[in-house]
């Protein structure tokens, strides 16, 4: 999986083994998350599953909607930006998803800690939170995604097709599986 924009670094690892391409140019399913979300937890099967389908055929890429009501989601979405500077920001954003209750009650603490877990750089994960270096990047995937309709999350986009998985997951997974295998064919 890969980020949103070119000149964002990779996001690392992705969430599953999956065929290779034979396309040159993959389709793009932008997933716009937060790391506070129950929703974008569950959704992480679906990731997994289309992952496996399409491997590099299916670029999915992470892109910010820290949601209010969360406290520390806009810095669980800088730190994520960190973790992908360094290489692991799918690993980070499953680990971070994982402990989304504890994140409510431990704050940019949980963030440096998961960060450390996983073999980051943690002090500079802890720099990249108190300097802000990422805010930018998050603020601009927010109003982004605020300007083509995202309320909630998880909110899918492929093919220029809005999903809105924050209501239910319920049928999505299919319904994303017949538009990339449009664009594909295409």
């Amino acid at each position: 999986m890969s980020d949103p924009q070119p000149a964002r670094p990779s996001p690392g690892a992705d969430p599953g083994e999956g065929a290779e391409a034979h396309r040159a140019e993959p389709a793009v399913l932008d997933v716009w998350c937060e790391l506070q979300c129950p929703d974008c937890r569950s959704s992480l099967t679906d990731l997994h599953a289309l992952r496996a389908r399409y491997g590099d055929a299916l670029e999915i890429r992470i892109r910010h909607f820290p949601l209010e009501r969360h406290k520390h989601a806009h810095a669980a979405a800088q730190a994520l930006e960190e973790a992908m500077v360094q290489s692991r920001g799918w690993p980070y954003a499953e680990a971070v998803l994982a402990r989304a209750e504890e994140l409510s009650a431990r704050g940019e603490v949980l963030l440096v800690e998961v960060a450390r877990e996983l073999g980051l750089d943690a002090e500079e994960m802890d720099t990249a939170l108190i300097d802000g270096r990422h805010i930018l990047i998050v603020d601009a995937d927010q109003a982004e995604g605020k300007a083509i309709g995202v309320t909630g999350t998880p909110t899918y986009v492929i093919g220029g097709e809005r999903l809105d998985g924050g209501k239910s997951q319920e049928g999505l997974r299919e319904r994303i599986e017949a538009i990339a295998d449009r664009l594909l064919a295409g």
